[in-house]
């Protein structure tokens, strides 16, 4: 794409950071907003690299000001956003009840309102002029709660409630502005390492795992298409779905494996310094720990975006095989 102007959120890290390799290149102007200093700029270099341009804007997406301005800076900078996307997040690995009501409220200040903040602020100058894109990362969480993850569980149902009623709203107004959500499975990003985390053990994320470029690629996509919602991955289809059809298995389920399927054997290191409150220092790139095993590719995404062609091919193949049995 040429002469777009986006907007990411989270973009020093994980998830978002690959996001923003994703979008980088000629004519693509990207106002990337995080806390760490360190990353968005390092965010910064690699998109001028690629041949794009891009404003560092250092900010705490809790603070809904802070949010506001940041919109404001890229249009002055840039010109009209054409794309916001939702990324920030931060979560506290715990059991509900270990987790104080200051750790609880600031995960959902920066996971759930840091998404009602930037819903606002894009909304705010896209629907005066009728256009634009807002694309909330999900995750199959926002569906079926899990242990350990309260707070970002919580915040992500939450978030889905408010998109769907903004659904609403916006058509209640005929407003050609376009949501789509995008929900991921587990993500191999550095949250593993720098989220507050109450085990003395490394957590990790829910396997099957997928690289975060699999994740951007899916949320690049539905920037461009108009679709509403997009699942990325069989471990999303089959949670989402799965909650649907027996919630009560899916529960079952949980219980007895994803405890112990987030936790290693790996002792935590001593010095380690988690990002609830404030951001660590240093550039912690998009990819986690376990690369080595990531899955880099989904077959399941391939097929979500190619539905319309397999979806004649069957058809063809099934008018094939009629006129066969028909002779």
């Amino acid at each position: 794409m040429s002469d777009e102007t986006v907007v990411i959120t989270g973009a020093s890290s994980g998830i978002g950071r690959a996001t923003v390799r994703r979008f980088a290149g000629p004519g693509v102007n990207i106002g990337l907003v995080a806390r760490g200093r360190d990353g968005l700029e390092a965010a910064c270099a690699e998109v001028e690299r690629a041949g794009g341009r891009a404003l560092v804007l250092p900010t705490d997406v809790a603070d809904p000001e802070a949010v506001d301005a940041a919109a404001q800076a890229v249009e002055d900078v840039f010109g009209p956003i054409d794309i916001w996307i939702n990324d920030a997040m931060s979560t506290v690995f715990a059991f509900l009840w270990d987790i104080s009501a200051d750790e609880f409220r600031r995960s959902n200040e920066v996971t759930y309102f840091g998404s009602i903040w930037g819903m606002q602020a894009a909304l705010k100058r896209m629907m005066p002029r009728d256009r634009g894109t807002i694309v909330q990362v999900g995750s199959a969480m926002a569906y079926r709660g899990i242990p350990l993850q309260a707070p970002y569980c919580g915040a992500k149902h939450g978030i889905q409630g408010v998109f769907e009623s903004l659904r609403t709203e916006l058509r209640h107004k005929n407003s050609h502005v376009h949501l789509t959500t995008v929900q991921l499975p587990g993500v191999n990003t550095p949250q593993f390492e720098h989220a507050r985390d109450k085990f003395d053990t490394v957590s990790q994320p829910v396997a099957p795992v997928y690289q975060p470029e699999v994740a951007a690629d899916a949320i690049h996509w539905a920037a461009h298409h108009r679709r509403r919602e997009v699942y990325v991955g069989i471990p999303t289809v089959y949670t989402i779905w799965g909650n649907k059809v027996a919630p009560w298995l899916a529960e079952r389920y949980l219980a007895a494996t994803a405890v112990g399927g987030q936790l290693t054997d790996t002792p935590k290191s001593p010095d380690r310094h988690d990002n609830l409150f404030s951001s660590p220092p240093g550039d912690p790139g998009a990819r986690g720990p376990y690369s080595g095993k990531a899955h880099q590719h989904s077959i399941q995404w391939w097929a979500t975006r190619h539905r319309r062609t397999l979806g004649a091919a069957a058809l063809g193949l099934a008018a094939l095989a009629a006129t066969r049995t028909v002779r």
